[in-house]
């Protein structure tokens, strides 16, 4: 039997259909289990980053969309927690014909690479990032030793 190239392009662009729709099922799993990029569903929200400025820690943390009364910060020695809640209300009169942004809490914590003097912290919520200043404790300072 004799396949016509016509045939075999049928075959190979029925092919790629299945291959995209296929493609489009896993997409649409991965952003219903919190997989893909998004919001609180994804491991490590908020998003971090933490600088070493010397005498203190910088951490600017992604929290789009919450009030400073929607976040917490515990600190205890080089421990860093900080959890929130972020609630979305539906406004009376009204339905929902597409709810992707629910409501939703987290709490993320992490390890400080040195103790923090907790009573000099300071936080500032600006344009949905949070940003810490995290003094070093003095024991975890560096110290200039002179030589005699």
């Amino acid at each position: 039997m004799i396949a016509r190239v016509s045939d075999i392009d049928r075959m190979f662009d029925a092919m790629g259909l299945f291959r995209g729709r296929f493609d489009r099922l896993f997409d649409e799993f991965n952003r219903s289990v919190g997989y893909a990029p998004g919001w609180s569903s994804v491991a490590g929200y908020p998003r971090t980053n933490l600088y070493d400025k010397g005498d203190h820690f910088e951490m600017v943390a992604e929290v789009p969309g919450l009030s400073k009364e929607d976040l917490n910060v515990k600190i205890q020695g080089n421990y860093l927690e900080i959890s929130g809640k972020r609630e979305i209300k539906v406004p009376e009169g009204y339905r929902v014909h597409r709810g992707e942004r629910g409501s939703e809490s987290f709490t993320r914590s992490l390890t400080l690479p040195a103790d923090v003097d907790s009573g000099k912290v300071s936080a500032t919520l600006r344009d949905g990032l949070l940003t810490l200043a995290l003094p070093k404790s003095e024991a975890a300072k560096p110290r200039q030793i002179s030589i005699k």
